[in-house]
């Protein structure tokens, strides 16, 4: 009688021991998911920031169509595809942002514009944003690959179906990771 009492033991124990491993791998599982889901709403606030921006520059700086064009289309990529299709489309759109605030640049009348002033800083603060939840993303995604790998966990998580998940936002090309120049000099 002793004996059984002692195998209910050793099965409630190991029972308690994959749901508390099941329960910490869902949690960080759903973290990830919803570190990905405040990404895609800061894309989507930035999404539609740019049509606003865009107008108010096309107003003062009509001769600027090609850029306008670059802008638009990597705009139109942010919102759909994989999480690394939204990254690259993302990638992109800050790359012609930055052209478009170069040439905005260019004119006086665009930078004493309080719309445009407005909108850059609301784009500006989006970034912010999307870049914080960028890092709280790969935060998770470590944590959770981590869960997955150590012992004694590592034995139990690949049965139970959790695998490691891939880091979304790192510099992936040699571009990104040079240091930018900068040049105060006037150009002639």
């Amino acid at each position: 009688m002793n004996y059984v009492w002692i195998i209910v033991g050793i099965v409630a124990v190991v029972a308690l021991y994959l749901i508390t491993i099941f329960n910490g791998l869902i949690r960080l599982k759903t973290r990830i998911q919803n570190a990905e889901k405040d990404i895609d709403v800061q894309l989507k606030r930035r999404y539609e920031l740019i049509p606003n921006l865009l107008e108010t520059v096309k107003g003062v700086a009509s001769q600027e169509k090609e850029l306008f064009g670059k802008v638009s289309e990597a705009r139109s990529g942010m919102l759909k595809g994989s999480m690394q299709d939204k990254v690259k489309s993302n990638n992109m759109l800050t790359e012609t942002l930055k052209s478009l605030f170069a040439v905005a640049e260019a004119y006086p009348e665009m930078k004493s514009n309080t719309s445009f002033e407005k909108l850059q800083d609301e784009l500006v603060d989006t970034q912010d944003k999307i870049m914080a939840a960028q890092r709280f993303y790969n935060a998770m995604v470590q944590q959770f690959d981590e869960k997955v790998q150590v012992f004694p966990t590592n034995m139990v998580a690949g049965v139970l179906g959790f695998h490691e998940k891939d880091f979304e936002y790192l510099v992936t090309s040699e571009e990104e990771k040079k240091n930018v120049k900068v040049d105060f000099s006037e150009s002639k």
